[in-house]
């Protein structure tokens, strides 16, 4: 089974990968990122969640990818040359999150990352485990572990992780 666990990075000021969605800026913690790449094909699923596109073949690997335009309620568009796929890690599999584009890699202390602001809770606050403030911009920053409940939803139609 491949170890997908949080990756450590030599310069710890760079703990955020930047990205945006929409007209909206979003990170994910750096150790979750395993790595950015240009759009694959994707194969669709029976039976998911709207915003599962599929699966993709990524070097072997099946990866369930995410288009988290549709996870925030914003309309599909079609890829361009910016969009590009975060693989994360969502518990013990990899998953590829659709986004509009990257943005930089950017470090922040964990003091300023400030509380999700409530905006209705539930699905309404869409994975995002907190605020932070980046060249004049707020950046929402995602908890990946949200993913790990999509990919459990669809866990029965993926081959088994012992398999990848």
């Amino acid at each position: 089974m491949p170890d997908y666990g949080q990756r450590h990075r030599a310069d710890p000021q760079k703990s955020l990968v930047g990205f945006v969605v929409g007209d909206v800026h979003y990170a994910i913690g750096i150790g979750q990122v395993r790595e950015i790449v240009n759009p694959l094909p994707v194969t669709p699923l029976p039976h998911t969640p709207p915003e599962v596109s599929g699966v993709a073949d990524h070097r072997g690997d099946v990866v369930p990818v995410l288009d988290l335009r549709i996870r925030f309620g914003l309309p599909p568009t079609s890829p361009t040359r910016s969009t590009k796929w975060i693989l994360v890690d969502a518990g013990v599999r990899m998953v590829g999150l659709i986004v509009d584009a990257v943005s930089e890699v950017f470090g922040t202390g964990a003091d300023e990352i400030r509380p999700t602001p409530p905006v209705g809770g539930g699905r309404d606050l869409r994975g995002i485990s907190g605020v932070t403030n980046h060249n004049g911009l707020l950046v929402f920053v995602l908890d990946t572990k949200r993913f790990t409940e999509i990919v459990d939803d669809i866990a029965d139609v993926l081959p088994p992780v012992d398999d990848l």
